[in-house]
């Protein structure tokens, strides 16, 4: 469906990209073999640094020390986290780059909720307003409480979310 999906709307280099990774990864979840993504597919990165891990010092997956690799592998300290150790020694592709990152954590999609959840947090900071967010939520900390769901991810336009924001 997703094929198709793409090939109806035009497929751009980054749907021909994300489609061949896709069934790479089916493929090699099909076929247990990770090593065909675990350069690219973060979980199998992990897994595959893990497993060896793992056999070099004889340990199970319940060993505490296996537990704090599965941590330092996350670790977002660029000169502690493991996985920016791999990258700086070449064994993880990125698809993407430093400062697209940024751009996108400052700039969301303007087709999607991340939309909603960027202004909302935007105009919540702005007034110095206490919020919760999440990938669903939009709620101000205040006496009544009040929360939006917002469960479609390709709705960018919503009346209630307006509403609360003009409320701050």
């Amino acid at each position: 469906m997703a094929v198709d999906f793409v090939e109806r709307t035009g497929p751009d280099d980054s749907s021909k990209r994300v489609l061949e990774l896709w069934g790479r990864t089916l493929d090699a979840v099909e076929q247990k073999d990770l090593t065909k993504i675990d350069r690219e597919i973060d979980w199998a990165t992990k897994h595959a640094l893990i497993e060896r891990y793992r056999a070099k010092h004889n340990l199970p997956l319940s060993s505490p020390r296996v537990a704090q690799l599965d941590l330092a592998y996350h670790d977002i300290q660029r000169t502690r986290g493991l996985y920016y150790l791999m990258q700086r020694r070449g064994l993880v592709d990125r698809i993407t780059n430093d400062l697209t990152v940024f751009e996108a954590k400052n700039v969301p999609p303007q087709t999607t909720r991340a939309k909603l959840r960027g202004d909302f947090i935007r105009r919540a900071q702005e007034r110095r307003r206490d919020f919760t967010v999440d990938w669903v939520h939009l709620k101000l900390n205040d006496q009544a409480q009040r929360t939006v769901l917002c469960k479609d991810p390709y709705r960018s336009v919503d009346d209630r979310v307006e509403k609360l924001i003009n409320s701050m």
